[in-house]
């Protein structure tokens, strides 16, 4: 299918934070004059969990990203893909910036409580797709260890991030960093 599109243009993508420091490009394709198509191609560094879990298995990095979207999305991007360049691992998928949030600085606590349950949902159902979810489960046991570990992480880094926020905003207000405060829409 892609050999029916001709590379016309190239740029440099500027990613998110988790992303800083890794190599990004767009690229458009035409089939004619009306059919573009985007694709994005992101370096795939060694996983953050390598130095804990072992070197992964797949030869190239970018491999073990789409692995991963394969296993965790229902329905994954026909052109979702892997390569390698002379230095660096890369994945290509369509770009489709169609991110949604929702304005959970608006929510109350009955709302953010049902965001919070669909979220969790979400990722759990994502997360028992990528592995053996009875064999995750009978190794999680019956009991509320795991499930009290987690709480006890997620309340730590909230408690993290109010510390970080409140260290920023005494920085803002001192002079040291400069804030730019958008006007609300």
């Amino acid at each position: 299918m892609v050999s029916r599109f001709r590379l016309c243009d190239a740029a440099i993508k500027v990613v998110g934070v988790g992303s800083v420091g890794t190599a990004c490009w767009v690229l458009l394709f035409m089939a004619g004059d009306t059919d573009p198509l985007f694709l994005q191609v992101k370096e795939a560094r060694a996983s953050v969990l390598e130095p804990y879990a072992g070197k992964s298995v797949f030869p190239n990095h970018g491999q073990r990203v789409v692995d991963g979207y394969r296993r965790m999305q229902p329905s994954s991007d026909m052109l979702l893909g892997w390569s390698r360049g002379p230095k660096r691992d890369y994945f290509i998928r369509q770009l489709r910036d169609m991110k949604l949030s929702p304005m959970v600085e608006t929510f109350g606590p009955v709302e953010l409580d049902i965001f919070a349950g669909w979220c969790g949902k979400a990722l759990a159902l994502s997360h028992a797709r990528s592995g053996n979810s009875a064999m995750i489960s009978g190794y999680m046991g019956k009991s509320d260890v795991f499930d009290k570990a987690l709480a006890a992480f997620s309340k730590a880094y909230a408690d993290r991030n109010e510390r970080d926020h409140a260290a920023l905003d005494r920085a803002i207000r001192r002079g040291k960093v400069q804030a730019i405060f958008e006007e609300e829409r």
